[in-house]
């Protein structure tokens, strides 16, 4: 029989160990084909283009219960798509992305200003070109809910941010007038990892 003084102690011991496993992190992947890295960038002030990046990959890491995460996203600049196929290959050429030399460009970031629940920031940092500088997003969108098919948890996002792209040291067009502000938008999904 446990004394009196040692069963409140490993009472305590197995709530806070039950406690723990409930408020356990969970990942997520980034599922390639609902996941689309887009942009928008001035063209001589007269008018924008538009295109996304057709192939990406990455992790979400989320705990509600302490509201905090990560997002990790890989993004090959070679899929890069204006719906213009001349225009596509300048971009992954030396006077611009340089794909040859700089293949991928990475943003990781914290989730951040969670309500209900919810993130609605992302906190972080992109690499692309050879620099990494800091680059906030905000989420106007985000939301869970059961896969119909795989029966796991499917979280959903629309992240949104800008970045001066001459920082980066991709100022073609500057000397014309183009203005060097890209619009950034990520859409992404992710399933529960197994």
């Amino acid at each position: 029989m446990l004394s009196s003084t040692i069963r409140p102690i490993l009472l305590l011991a197995a709530m806070t160990a039950t406690g723990a496993a409930a408020a356990a992190p969970v990942g997520y992947t980034l599922d390639p084909a609902h996941t689309f890295p887009s942009f928008e960038a001035d063209h001589m002030g007269i008018s924008y283009w538009r295109g996304k990046l057709d192939s990406s990959s990455g992790k979400v890491v989320l705990d509600r219960d302490a509201n905090s995460g990560t997002v990790e996203v890989t993004i090959d600049l070679a899929s890069i798509d204006f719906g213009f196929d001349k225009l596509d290959e300048w971009a992954r050429g030396k006077e611009f992305f340089d794909t040859a030399k700089y293949p991928k460009a990475t943003y990781t970031g914290r989730l951040a200003r969670f309500v209900d629940g919810a993130p609605t920031e992302v906190v972080g940092t992109l690499d692309l070109h050879g620099a990494r500088k800091p680059l906030t997003l905000a989420i106007g969108r985000f939301k869970c809910i059961p896969h119909p098919i795989y029966k796991r948890e499917l979280c959903g996002a629309d992240a949104s941010g800008s970045f001066d792209r001459s920082a980066f040291g991709l100022d073609a067009g500057k000397d014309y007038g183009f203005d060097m502000k890209v619009a950034l938008r990520i859409q992404v999904e992710a399933l529960r990892d197994e």
